[in-house]
């Protein structure tokens, strides 16, 4: 079977098709199958030869986009463009609580799907209405959470790279500060949370990595003995294995973990600790 990438926008994630039977290149544009029918995409990764067994199940490639396809889309685009702008303004006119963010038309020309954003509900019923007037199709509003919001908009993360929720994630995961915590990380708001305001999805790439290597070292605050002397954990290197310590003597010192031990308890009664 040939597995070919696909995508639907400039930005965004790739999707497998299931391309046997045609000969694509890089950038051909090629009508594929989707939940709602069948739409406009361009390969974005060209085919590569897969084990079927490996795929449960794989929407196909229904064709490459023929001029009539591309005159369709095109004509898409107009419409997309137009209905943004009217329903923009109707939004102004009705003083509606939303913010509009995104407008997709289906290939067909069927429907019209707006996404919005808003804090509470909405009555839009007038709205359809005015919209279901103009474009004679179906008109579907759509209420999109922020983080789907970063997602249909992209954009660049702080580590310089796509959104991860943009280029490849499927799902939202839960997120929480405990994964910070867990990770060492500062717990400055500016820096864990991304561009939808919420915290970070990478967050939960490597909290498990960390949990596992975290789990041996000693916690900050516990009294150990290192080469150098007695002293108090202050700070952890999860990565390195390292912890940072504090000595009873005022200095401070890094060692590896196979380089101390746990005060023993008849350590800390001598020493008063």
């Amino acid at each position: 079977m040939k597995v070919v990438g696909v995508k639907f926008r400039d930005h965004g994630r790739i999707y497998d098709y299931d391309s046997t039977g045609f000969t694509l290149k890089e950038r051909d544009i090629v009508v594929v199958e989707t939940e709602r029918g069948p739409e406009l995409g361009f390969v974005a990764r060209t085919p590569l030869e897969r084990d079927q067994k490996n795929f449960k199940t794989l929407k196909k490639v229904l064709r490459p986009a023929g001029q009539q396809d591309m005159e369709q889309g095109q004509r898409n685009l107009f419409r997309e463009r137009e209905a943004r702008k009217i329903c923009l303004a109707k939004i102004h006119e009705y003083q509606l609580p939303m913010k509009l963010i995104g407008v997709e038309s289906f290939l067909d020309g069927s429907k019209i799907l707006f996404y919005f954003v808003s804090e509470g509900r909405v009555d839009f019923r007038a709205l359809v209405k005015d919209l279901a007037s103009a474009f004679k199709t179906r008109i579907e509003m759509r209420q999109v959470g922020v983080r789907n919001e970063a997602k249909m908009i992209g954009g660049l993360g702080t580590c310089g790279r796509e959104f991860c929720c943009c280029a490849f994630l499927k799902e939202f995961e839960p997120v929480s500060v405990k994964m910070a915590k867990e990770q060492n990380l500062a717990l400055n708001p500016q820096k864990i949370s991304g561009a939808c305001g919420r915290l970070m999805c990478c967050l939960a790439y490597e909290v498990d990595t960390y949990s596992e290597l975290k789990k041996d070292l000693p916690k900050v605050g516990k009294r150990v003995v290192t080469p150098q002397g007695p002293g108090k954990v202050s700070q952890q290197n999860i990565i390195g294995q390292t912890v940072k310590v504090a000595l009873d003597d005022g200095k401070e010192v890094e060692v590896g973990f196979d380089e101390i031990r746990e005060e023993s308890l008849f350590e800390r009664v001598r020493k008063g600790k």
